[in-house]
């Protein structure tokens, strides 16, 4: 069976990477794209001169017989694409964060669940094969008693970092965004910490605006605290820093040992213990063919409707990882810790 793939939304700088995984997967054929700004569709044409181009998601979703749609539009746009996707059936495919808003991921989720279709979330940090074994590992209790994670996102800024102007003119809308830089990057940690330690009790949060961009009036940088029972997991987000050290660094703590993961120096997953304090290499063994990429994993899920979700794309815990993210914005506007459940 082929399986035709609808794109909703050109605005998210991701699509591309992702779309051109799917054009190499054997069994998906890419039927068409829709998005609002013409100098992108007139981009998709010359990539895909095959498929077809829209300048209206809805009229996409109505001449067109689909198996499922990828969803990269702003965070906002892309909860009512996804509502609308799974209301016809369609499996989903969306760009991290799940959504703006928590009531926008709640929304998703009931519809996905309503139509029975997959609603798969895509973390791009998920397909570091060293991260996915460092996840393995720890859930598994390689290193005893979890007590902590950390995960740090960082680089100078979308636009010096070149992104599209199509991209960025959402990041920097708190509307279409969520937040700024504390959507756009805490959100990674969020999901992790989701994954390894389940609920946090509460989540404190501050965003600061350092005054190094002058026309951006959201938050540049924001870290995000959540406390549990027994333990303690920190998200960090820049926009601000120079140079790469330290940027997309995971680390996970254990009453046994210490695993670091840091794609910028050989990605490699390193461990510590007592007897070895300095931490050494840990073999990743052979992925299956199903988590080379999202395009790869979502395929496979669509195709096997019982198998398993890799827990960091799972929309359950993808909704979860949107009520950090809505307490930490709530408690760095109210300057306090908020508890979860999140309530008005």
């Amino acid at each position: 069976m082929t399986h035709r793939i609808g794109i909703l939304g050109l605005h998210h700088d991701h699509v591309w990477g992702n779309v051109d995984e799917l054009s190499r997967i054997r069994n998906a054929k890419i039927v068409a794209a829709a998005d609002t700004n013409q100098p992108l569709l007139d981009q998709f044409s010359e990539k895909y001169p095959d498929a077809k181009t829209y300048d209206s998601h809805e009229a996409l979703l109505e001449n067109e017989e689909l198996t499922a749609v990828y969803v990269f539009g702003s965070n906002k746009l892309s909860e009512d694409l996804t509502i609308a996707a799974c209301e016809r059936g369609l499996h989903c495919l969306v760009e991290k964060p799940m959504a703006a808003t928590l009531a926008g991921a709640d929304k998703m989720l009931a519809a996905a669940e309503a139509n029975n279709v997959r609603l798969v979330i895509n973390w791009p940090f998920t397909w570091w094969s060293q991260l996915r074994h460092a996840i393995e590992l720890a859930s598994n209790g390689d290193i005893g008693q979890l007590w902590q994670v950390k995960y740090r996102a960082a680089h100078q800024g979308p636009v010096e970092l070149g992104c599209s102007s199509h991209f960025c003119d959402w990041l920097y809308d708190a509307e279409l965004n969520g937040a700024g830089a504390l959507m756009d990057y805490c959100c990674y940690g969020a999901a992790l910490s989701q994954v390894l330690l389940g609920s946090p009790n509460s989540v404190t949060g501050i965003k600061l605006n350092t005054g190094l961009k002058p026309d951006l009036t959201l938050e540049d940088n924001a870290i995000l605290v959540m406390n549990y029972n027994n333990a303690i997991a920190t998200t960090e987000a820049s926009w601000t820093q120079i140079g790469k050290i330290t940027s997309y660094t995971t680390a996970i703590y254990g009453s046994e040992g210490t695993f670091l993961v840091e794609p910028n120096h050989d990605g490699k997953l390193i461990k510590a213990t007592l007897e070895d304090p300095e931490g050494s290499e840990v073999p990743v063994p052979e992925q299956s063919a199903d988590l080379e990429s999202a395009s790869s994993h979502f395929i496979h899920l669509i195709e096997n409707l019982d198998a398993s979700v890799f827990p960091l794309c799972e929309m359950k815990i993808c909704r979860d990882a949107q009520e950090i993210l809505e307490a930490g914005l709530k408690a760095a506007d109210k300057k306090q810790n908020v508890t979860l459940p999140v309530t008005d």
